[in-house]
């Protein structure tokens, strides 16, 4: 990633926006207190609201997908309803700086391109890792950055190898990078003897296969799988090193590219003010904070 000088947002050609972050201070996991949570808001509401494009008028309610079974990105409340995570979060506050709202939708992933492309939704925010063939379905708006990370259980007693993970059962979720990652697995180095890919609709059914040792190992984002971790204290490891980073992606239709270029500024706003930062640290995700914000970045997956 190219180094930007310190200081506000800048709106470059191709619609990027670019902000360089202060470093990030440890914290805890989890939703935090009610004070912090309130720290978390995006910027004065509506103070960019003139850079929306004409047709999205402030005040307008955008109808918001998510599949809430990632933990911590996006999951539902105690309640069983509220969607809550870090995606939702940092969305809630790029809308309010453009002065728009977002009504939350539960959606299985695997359904959620299809319903943006579809005109059911009107964004998503759902841990979608930006790639050429998505690009080629919709508008992407980087704001975080993610690999794959295995995990497996304590002591990894089945002896997985994660570079060669020939024969083992795996499990990932269905429609995700990793499970696209596992048939190119089975395609090369384990072509003779290949990976058996449990594919589950939701993400935390496969953790919970994988306490349960229905599966030698799982693959997922490297902030869902780390939280995996942590939250089931001794019973989990991770696996190797996080490989594959890329952006995640904001999507809008194909086409909203002025929209994400508003929603890119949003997101600069916030990493200026320091509600971006103070999002990530709430559920411990600093790591992967970026510098760059862009509708549309251009990425090196082939």
């Amino acid at each position: 990633m190219s180094a930007w000088s310190r200081g506000g947002p800048m709106v470059l050609a191709g619609g990027l926006v670019a902000s360089l972050l202060s470093g990030c201070g440890a914290t805890s996991l989890g939703l935090g207190s009610t004070d912090q949570q309130s720290a978390t808001a995006g910027c004065a509401s509506g103070g960019l609201k003139d850079v929306l494009p004409p047709d999205v008028k402030p005040g307008t309610t955008l109808t918001v997908a998510s599949d809430a079974s990632y933990q911590p990105n996006e999951f539902l409340a105690s309640d069983g309803q509220t969607i809550v995570g870090m995606d939702i979060d940092l969305l809630k506050g790029a809308l309010q700086c453009l002065g728009l709202k977002g009504k939350f939708q539960n959606a299985k992933f695997d359904n959620i391109l299809p319903g943006i492309v579809g005109g059911k939704y009107d964004i998503a925010t759902s841990s979608f890792t930006i790639t050429t063939a998505r690009l080629k379905q919709v508008t992407m708006v980087s704001y975080f950055s993610a690999g794959t990370q295995w995990i497996v259980r304590k002591g990894n007693p089945r002896h997985v190898n994660q570079t060669k993970p020939c024969g083992h059962s795996v499990g990932v979720q269905t429609g995700t990078t990793q499970a696209d990652e596992l048939k190119a697995i089975n395609k090369g180095v384990c072509k003779g003897h290949p990976v058996k890919a449990v594919v589950e609709d939701l993400q935390s059914k496969v953790t919970t296969d994988l306490l349960a040792g229905k599966v030698d190992a799982m693959a997922a984002d490297s902030p869902v799988a780390l939280y995996a971790v942590k939250k089931t204290g001794s019973k989990l490891q991770p696996l190797g090193k996080i490989t594959g980073s890329a952006p995640y992606g904001v999507v809008l239709p194909k086409g909203q590219d002025k929209l994400g270029t508003a929603l890119a500024q949003a997101f600069a706003q916030m990493a200026t003010n320091g509600s971006y930062e103070k999002i990530l640290a709430k559920w411990g995700q600093q790591s992967g904070a970026v510098e760059m914000f862009a509708a549309n970045p251009a990425v090196a997956d082939g």
